[in-house]
Parts: C-alpha cells; sequence; structure tokens
C-alpha cells in the first residue's frame, strides 16, 4: 500500500509540474515529426536514450541489482515494459492521425480506467462518495474545455482510437505497479528502466513495419531539441518523479492530476503553435479544480 493516505503540498506541485511537462510533450512530438524524424523511430530513440540516463543514475546511486528486485519484480517489470511501449507506439501514431484536441481528450481516459481500476482492485483505494463525484466533475470541465474542438473536428476515429488505447494502456501500467508486491521492491529508477529498456525493441520492430527505416532521414536541429526534451526531461527526469509519486501516495489521487495535462497541453499550443485558445478552458479549468479538490479531501474522522 501507498506509504502515505493523501497528498501533501510537495506532492500536488510535483505532480502539477509533471503535467505541464507532459502537455508540451504532445506538442513537441508534432514538431520532431514534421522536422524529419518519424514518430516511432522517435519514440525509440527516446526511450533508449532514457534508458541509458536511468541505467546512468542506478549505478551511481547502489547498482542495477538493489534497484530492480528479484527475479518476480523482473517479470512483472517485462509486463510493464510490454504496456508501456504498446502505450507509446499507438500514441506517437494516433497523435498524427487525429487533431490535437481529440488526441488529448482521448488520451487522458486514464485518469478514469486508474480510479475505477484502484477502487476494484486496491481495497486501500476504494472511491468514496465525494471523491468520485470529483472525479465526474473534473471529466465534466476536461469536456467543457474540448467541446468547441471536437464538435467542430473531423472524424479521425483510427487516431481517436489508438489514443483512446494509449490512455487504457497507461492506466494499467499504473495498477499493475501498484498491485504487484514485486514490484513494490524495485526502486522508482528500477520501475522506469525496465519499461525504457523493454520497450525499446517493440517500438524498433513497430518502427520497422511502418516502413521509417525505409526512406532516408533528414531530421533537423528542431526535431533533435524536442528529442532531448522527450528523453532526458520527460522520460528520464519526469518518468522518474511520477513512480516515486505512484509508490509514495494514492495512485488514484495522483492519476486524477492528469486531467491538467491536456489544459497545459492546449496552452503550449496556443502558445508555441499558435493554435486558438478557447473560452472553455477557463470554465474547464475551475470545474477540474474543483473535482480534484473533491477527490483529494481528507477522509471524515472516526467518532
Amino acid at each position: 500500500m501507498p506509504r502515505r493516505d493523501r497528498l501533501d503540498a510537495l506532492a500536488i506541485g510535483l505532480v502539477v509540474g509533471l503535467c505541464a511537462l507532459w502537455g508540451v510533450q504532445q506538442v513537441s512530438v508534432k514538431v520532431a515529426t514534421a522536422d524529419g524524424l518519424p514518430p516511432l523511430l522517435q519514440c525509440a530513440l527516446r526511450s533508449a536514450g532514457a534508458a541509458v540516463l536511468c541505467a546512468l543514475w542506478i549505478g551511481r546511486r547502489g547498482g542495477l541489482r538493489a534497484a530492480l528486485g528479484d527475479a518476480r519484480a523482473a517479470r512483472a517489470g517485462l509486463l510493464t515494459a510490454l504496456l508501456f511501449g504498446t502505450e507509446f507506439m499507438a500514441m506517437y501514431v494516433g497523435v498524427q492521425r487525429t487533431s490535437a484536441s481529440r488526441a488529448v481528450l482521448f488520451l487522458y481516459i486514464s485518469p478514469f480506467v486508474t480510479a475505477l481500476g484502484a477502487h476494484f482492485l486496491l481495497p486501500e483505494e476504494r472511491l468514496r462518495p465525494a471523491q468520485a463525484l470529483g472525479l465526474a466533475i473534473a471529466f465534466a470541465g476536461l469536456v467543457a474545455a474540448f467541446g468547441e474542438g471536437v464538435a467542430g473536428g473531423r472524424g479521425a476515429l483510427a487516431g481517436d482510437a489508438l489514443c483512446a488505447l494509449a490512455g487504457a494502456l497507461w492506466a494499467a501500467t499504473i495498477l499493475v505497479i501498484k498491485a504487484s508486491p514485486s514490484l513494490r521492491r524495485a526502486t522508482p529508477a528500477g520501475l522506469l528502466l525496465y519499461q525504457l529498456a523493454g520497450s525499446v525493441p517493440l517500438l524498433l520492430a513497430g518502427a520497422a513495419l511502418r516502413g521509417e527505416f525505409a526512406a532516408p532521414l533528414h531530421p533537423g536541429a528542431l526535431a533533435w531539441a524536442s528529442l532531448f526534451y522527450q528523453t532526458a526531461i520527460v522520460a528520464f527526469a519526469s518518468y522518474l518523479a511520477w513512480f516515486w509519486l505512484l509508490l509514495e501516495y494514492p495512485a488514484g489521487r495522483l492519476s486524477a492530476f492528469t486531467f491538467l495535462v491536456p489544459l497545459f497541453g492546449v496552452l503550449a499550443g496556443g502558445l508555441l503553435l499558435g493554435e486558438t485558445l478557447s473560452f472553455g478552458l477557463l470554465a474547464g479549468l475551475l470545474a477540474i479544480c474543483a473535482g480534484l479538490r473533491l477527490i483529494n479531501r481528507p477522509a471524515p474522522a472516526a467518532a
């Protein structure tokens, strides 16, 4: 079970910062693809580079054996690697096949799957009625923020489905980590290394099947800068912080904050790509904050 039963100021500040980084990531993926770096090859390079950084980090803090746990942890770690790799394969391809607003909306079904899964699979993380109401309010805020864009967008059902699949796989990865006693004995860096290193062969195979190696590659400086951001900042530093949070705090409450990621993504799109910002964004943000307050309200004291 998590070491702490509620989110404190450190956890809230950290998870909001992570949401901002992940929101900008959606922009960086599109930028790198447009500048000559195909999506699955881009994702494979990201995972490989971040795995090297993670291994170096582990080497300086006690070695691989202590970080990765025992043989049972390795088997569970390979399962998370399969989920992680498939998630990002679906996301990187899906983002190219639908609008940004639709992609981010379908991707972030993850908090619902996580919270509902935790309710049924993790007895210590069952939703109270107020938390369930908060989740519903936060979802309503998300729909309000993106309602205009979704209603007016063209149907890109394949991209929508791939992004929804990525969101469900993200939630499944979280639930496997929380439910596996053996993975609880691994360190946050060990959990991350399992997923990064284990996903590389899957992503390279996907890139080959899509023909991404067939044409000459000429990525520009912007593509490499975007890849550095995805690799060092997002896939290494931010995910290391995320897995630490998952081991320390309740998964359902943490995942509820990922409602903020698409909002940060829209802001990043407006500031960096010149996309139009909707007035619905502010109303959605207020609703999401209200929902998160309910989700993170402590349980009433026993009489």
